[in-house]
């Protein structure tokens, strides 16, 4: 059946109805698209366990209306992992500057920092961040967050009453095998970290601490066997709490973390005393970075996140909850005194002078010392 034609009158009346839908169709998709768009702004972060304070998370979404999306791991060798892997969907990490930072700066797996987008960058100490320089020439990839050492945490009276004669100020108190085993009923804790650990007993055997020789790897595996049957167990952010509870009386961890553990067991009043010993030997020092991964999906956010964080105001918070000194000066006239006292956050100078460095390592001395961590670990 043919359809008679529409009178003429009509069709104006009707072409407008047809084309609404077409001219209507766009704002539609607009309006909708909108509160998408404002849902999307997050920003995804993967720090260290007990590492920042939660409170700096929620004032930054107040300010600025970026969600905050926080992960925490307990090794260098699980971040290494997922960034190597690609595609971990975080937009900030903060990784070690060595060797983590460096490694992933060399694989190019983190993005360069836009500086005119971080306009807080200023507020860091130029000295402290030539420091990280031979990790990230020209300071391109990262920012220090935080920075400390890695040493002893010790409860001396239960190793006093086991072992009076034992030595507080040295690595021995855990290296030698003759007070590793005096000191085992009272709890030892290894950090499970073959990055942290290995250049601290090179170093304490008098070896190069950034050392990938084969032999100097067969030294400290022969240390480290020496002492695997006292150590009760490998942790790295649950040793904190181990120390805190009394559950351990000598822990191999980063000096923060021992702070910490030291404030818990003083507000715990049960008779728990932690201290945080550089060993005379020396210790090394590391800094943590802000860093960017190079397929972070949200960029923009990760820079305003970094450059919040760099506030001398938030930073000092950080620094008060965690124990941790940081690299922004400014923050000194924000930071608890107490704390600026207390030369296991703040260290003098001649404990200063203690601590040592390490440098970049190969692929081959990766390999080597993984593969001794695990051995280690097995207990042969």
């Amino acid at each position: 059946m043919i359809r008679p034609p529409l009178p003429l009158v009509l069709v104006p009346v009707l072409l407008p109805l047809v084309l609404l839908p077409l001219v209507l169709l766009p704002l539609v998709l607009v309006s909708a698209a909108l509160p998408a768009r404002a849902q999307d702004r997050v920003v995804n972060i993967y720090n260290w366990t007990d590492y920042i304070d939660p409170a700096v998370l929620d004032q930054f979404t107040k300010e600025t209306g970026i969600k905050t999306r926080y992960d925490v791991f307990d090794s260098l060798e699980t971040l290494e992992a997922k960034l190597l892997a690609g595609h971990s969907g975080y937009d900030v990490v903060v990784p070690s500057n060595e060797p983590t930072f460096s490694r992933l700066i060399k694989a190019g797996a983190l993005a360069e920092i836009d500086r005119p987008k971080v306009p807080n960058w200023k507020n860091l100490d130029p000295a402290m961040m030539r420091q990280v320089e031979s990790s990230d020439p020209g300071n391109r990839h990262g920012a220090i967050y935080l920075w400390g050492s890695i040493g002893l945490g010790i409860n001396s009276d239960r190793i006093k009453a086991l072992a009076p004669d034992a030595p507080l100020d040295s690595w021995s108190l855990l290296f030698d095998p003759h007070w590793a085993k005096a000191l085992a009923p009272c709890g030892i804790v290894m950090m499970d970290s073959a990055i942290d650990v290995v250049p601290s007993v090179l170093h304490y055997l008098g070896r190069n601490p950034s050392s990938g020789d084969p032999a100097d790897f067969a030294a400290a595996e022969k240390t480290l066997m020496a002492i695997r049957p006292y150590i009760r167990t490998f942790a790295s952010g649950g040793a904190l709490e181990l120390l805190a509870n009394g559950d351990a009386c000598l822990v191999f961890d980063y000096s923060g973390d021992v702070a910490q553990a030291a404030t818990r067991a003083a507000e715990a009043n049960k008779g728990v005393r932690v201290e945080y010993v550089v060993p005379r030997e020396g210790a090394e020092i590391g800094f943590d970075m802000l860093a960017m991964p190079a397929d972070a999906p949200h960029k923009p956010e990760a820079l305003a996140f970094i450059d919040f964080v760099l506030r001398p105001e938030i930073m000092a918070r950080i620094t008060n909850l965690t124990r941790y000194p940081n690299a922004i000066p400014a923050t000194r006239a924000l930071v608890d005194p107490a704390l600026l006292s207390d030369p296991r956050v703040f260290p003098p100078p001649d404990v200063a002078a203690r601590f040592f460095t390490i440098t970049q390592s190969g692929p081959a001395a990766d390999r080597a010392r993984t593969r001794m961590w695990a051995r280690f670990k097995a207990g042969g």
